[in-house]
């Protein structure tokens, strides 16, 4: 999933839910589930995502939803293999890219 987010230092959940078209509820729920997800938070109490944290979502969206894995499956499987499978997701994500990036190109010419 390419999750088209612009370049700041902190993002809301809105913007984070918006971005991988989820319910605000999800991204909560999977803060509270997975370690990997530790937002900053202000006075109030409001979710400040850091881009780590928007790469640590996409990583878990992906085992979830895409390759669906349950939540504890998907647990085991990052404390287990968090490397390979960080590898394996760096290189799926640049290949989307570079798909969207010639979809792109056919559409223009």
């Amino acid at each position: 999933m390419h999750v088209n987010l612009p370049d700041k230092l902190y993002y809301s959940i809105g913007e984070v839910a918006e971005a991988f078209q989820v319910n605000t509820s999800l991204i909560r729920f999977w803060e509270k589930e997975f370690d990997a997800i530790k937002p900053k938070k202000n006075a109030k109490g409001n979710r400040k995502f850091t881009k780590e944290d928007i790469k640590n979502l996409q990583l878990i969206y992906h085992l979830v939803k895409e390759r669906g894995f349950t939540l504890e499956g998907a647990k085991t499987h990052l404390k287990e293999e968090k490397k390979k499978t960080l590898d394996n997701f760096e290189i799926i994500r640049k290949l989307e890219n570079i798909k969207a990036e010639l979809i792109k190109i056919k559409d223009q010419l």
